[in-house]
């Protein structure tokens, strides 16, 4: 297992420092994928904002996405580091 570097450590520290976020995460630890629009529905929030949190999660490297035609979806990734797999394990 290879430690994260700092400024990594910070980056995903900070994704799960937000409730929206946490939300999303858990929301896809069970459905395992979803694109923006039901996302957005299940957190009752708007898609810009759903949008700029998924952005910050991708970002982190917590999650992946795929292009399937006209929608994008997302799904935890398989790479967690290991502290985000330890987090996400509490939901």
């Amino acid at each position: 297992m290879n430690a994260l570097k700092p400024k990594e450590l910070e980056s995903v520290l900070k994704a799960f420092a937000n409730r929206r976020r946490i939300e999303i995460l858990q929301f896809l630890k069970t459905k395992k994928e979803a694109f923006v629009g039901s996302i957005a529905e299940k957190i009752n929030l708007s898609l810009k904002s759903t949008s700029r949190h998924l952005a910050i999660l991708y970002t982190a490297g917590l999650i992946e996405k795929t292009q399937k035609s006209t929608l994008v979806y997302y799904r935890i990734a398989n790479d967690l580091p290991e502290v985000a797999r330890r987090v996400i394990a509490l939901f």
